[in-house]
């Protein structure tokens, strides 16, 4: 009697395992995924922990050193180019060289994860150019990318993975960021819900 605990336990672990075990994605290695903001941080770390799955990466850097540092930590199946989400120009650009790769395959995934943190200060301390600094970059640049690459996201029939933070839940701090994540989290709903 003292042991059925013991098993149950043990029997629930294996369970887990299995499920998770089923939730792993097979044939990755013709997928292809843009990311966003991978100079550094969660984009970065992502691009390459997808790289290493066999997914085709498809990583934007701000800056040339960025994108030359990730693709010396990487395979030669990543692929970077140079993204400034503020300019759509850039945006652009960077919708057709995605366009140019992965030709009728279409855009398995797309995660949004370009972003700033800051000025965190108290409104009465922020300008409207701290302010509509962080939204651009935060919110309109998201919009931007995302609306850019619809089409080669419904072609694959893709998913977006918008990154926020609690900041879109709460707002804890000054300034733009919580409102820009607020607004992250409703452009993930209206796209969610068909509103594209």
């Amino acid at each position: 009697m003292m042991w059925l605990p013991l098993l149950v336990l043990v029997g629930l672990i294996l369970l887990y395992r299995w499920y998770r075990q089923s939730q792993i994605l097979e044939n990755l290695t013709d997928k292809y995924v843009f990311i966003t903001g991978c100079d550094s941080g969660f984009g970065n770390v992502l691009a390459k922990q997808l790289d290493k799955r066999g997914i085709k990466v498809l990583a934007s850097c701000l800056t040339e050193k960025g994108a030359e540092n990730l693709k010396k930590e990487a395979s030669s199946r990543l692929q970077t180019v140079i993204l400034d989400v503020t300019a759509s120009e850039s945006v652009s650009s960077a919708a057709k060289w995605i366009a140019s790769i992965v030709g009728n395959h279409g855009l398995w995934g797309l995660v949004n994860n370009a972003g700033i943190g800051f000025a965190f200060a108290p409104n009465a301390w922020q300008t409207k150019a701290d302010f509509v600094k962080v939204l651009n970059i935060n919110l309109v640049g998201v919009f931007d990318v995302t609306v850019s690459l619809l089409p080669l996201i419904i072609k694959a029939r893709g998913r977006i993975v918008n990154v926020s933070s609690c900041g879109g839940r709460l707002a804890i701090v000054g300034g733009a960021y919580c409102p820009s994540k607020f607004g992250i989290e409703a452009l993930s709903d209206s796209l969610r819900k068909g509103a594209s």
